[in-house]
């Protein structure tokens, strides 16, 4: 994917454009055991050299199962429209990614009504990250009850894939002003790579943006320079999120930042009022500000192909 600049990236989007093209993200499960098992488990799943590319994924995202509010009147319906749009490309993505916000209030119910959904998923692998209202009154325990198997301290974890490196971080616990990763999490991502030769690509999927979109609404992690200091010898790294609700896309070097939108309701661009509450769209606008994401990768190639899809 080239580096050049991006018709969606934020430095050359107003902020009506911003609203236009926030389309994406809805579903995904968890279920999968991460670690060293699931390291030799996924890596013999990519594909054959049959002309397609070697490594293609769906990301889905903020499904916030549980909500109830104008914005969106049945986000399990919308959720399980994403579901089928990724069932429908055509293809079996190796894996799912889902980033975070999967239920709104962290119940023990939501939590369960998200496995029902997501298991609905035509893929062999989900992977998750938890959001910050998948976490908000317990720290996360009922999230990990439910899909942190196989995880690493607070559900944090890595993959390799057919040539590809995968990170998945936890950024809502402990929460400032801004996400927050934590020196462990610090120590496990500058372990974890250190042995990777430097022409990898590495893709690192988070609830809140790796990146400083809106500090001012907590759009942002505190030590995330940090933590991207020890990928700064990697050819190609690709970092996805969503938490803001809206396509965003900036380039840092060596390092690209994709937010995501939403399966459940759009949010404010940045800046737009005083802090980021749900949207009210008129009848019938909706599902162009929900989807979903692809992502695609060949083997001896650097960069990730991305595509987002407004929801059908």
């Amino acid at each position: 994917m080239s580096r050049e600049m991006d018709p969606r990236d934020p430095q050359a989007m107003t902020r009506r454009q911003l609203m236009r093209h926030s389309a994406w993200f809805g579903a995904a499960v968890g279920l999968a055991v991460v670690g060293g098992e699931v390291v030799s488990h996924i890596a013999g799943t990519a594909a054959a050299a049959t002309g397609r590319p070697t490594l293609r994924f769906a990301q889905v995202s903020d499904s916030h199962i549980g909500f109830t509010g104008a914005a969106n009147a049945n986000v399990t319906d919308t959720f399980t429209e994403a579901i089928g749009q990724v069932n429908s490309l055509g293809y079996t993505p190796d894996f799912v990614i889902h980033t975070g916000d999967l239920t709104h209030l962290a119940t023990p119910e939501q939590f369960d009504q998200v496995k029902q959904l997501m298991g609905g998923l035509h893929t062999p692998h989900v992977f998750t990250v938890p959001g910050e209202h998948d976490s908000s009154d317990d720290g996360g325990q009922r999230y990990r009850s439910a899909f942190g198997k196989g995880t690493r301290g607070d559900g944090w974890y890595s993959f390799d894939i057919a040539g590809v490196h995968v990170i998945g971080l936890v950024n809502t616990l402990n929460l400032r002003a801004l996400g927050h990763l934590g020196q462990d999490q610090l120590d496990f991502v500058r372990k974890d790579v250190s042995g990777l030769s430097s022409d990898t690509p590495i893709i690192v999927f988070s609830h809140i943006p790796l990146f400083a979109m809106y500090p001012q609404w907590g759009w942002g992690t505190d030590d995330a320079t940090q933590m991207l200091s020890y990928l700064a010898r990697f050819a190609s790294v690709t970092c996805l999120n969503g938490h803001v609700h809206q396509l965003f896309t900036k380039t840092e070097g060596n390092v690209t930042f994709y937010s995501g939108t939403t399966t459940a309701y759009p949010l404010p661009a940045p800046g737009d009022g005083p802090a980021p509450k749900p949207v009210t769209l008129p009848a019938g606008k909706l599902h162009a500000a929900l989807g979903i994401r692809e992502v695609t990768h060949q083997r001896g190639q650097q960069q990730l192909a991305i595509k987002d899809q407004p929801l059908t």
